[in-house]
């Protein structure tokens, strides 16, 4: 480990978890599983907290939706446990794709990588 690393360990939680959120799921956590992410899911002994450290950059939307629900008491289960049903309508869970090339652009955003007809701006001209 350099010292950028416990530099970030100790002052940022974003990059990963802090010394304070190891030692507590060291001491009270118990481990119910893993997703396709890499993201590690625990919960306390008694099931008063249940928590998730990333793998990775901390963001929210990197939480799959079957472990979105177990996390936030929808259901009991965890997806370990009892697998949920996928649809054929259903896709799968993407993060935030805000400020990444594969962000939503609108048709006629100069954002678009497409060739797209502009026809919905006209310049202003002064008379």
């Amino acid at each position: 480990m350099t010292f950028l690393d416990i530099f970030k360990r100790t002052f940022t939680w974003w990059n990963s978890q802090t010394w304070g959120t190891q030692l507590w799921t060291a001491r009270n956590g118990v481990k119910v599983g893993e997703d396709a992410l890499g993201n590690i899911y625990y919960r306390t002994k008694n099931d008063s907290s249940r928590w998730v450290i990333f793998n990775g950059e901390a963001e929210a939307s990197r939480v799959p939706t079957e472990w979105f629900g177990w996390l936030h008491r929808t259901w009991d289960e965890t997806p370990v446990e009892r697998p949920p049903v996928r649809r054929f309508w259903e896709k799968p869970s993407l993060p935030n794709m805000t400020g990444t090339p594969h962000a939503y652009a609108p048709p006629g955003s100069l954002r678009r990588t497409d060739p797209v007809d502009r026809t919905d701006y006209e310049a202003w001209t002064p008379k």
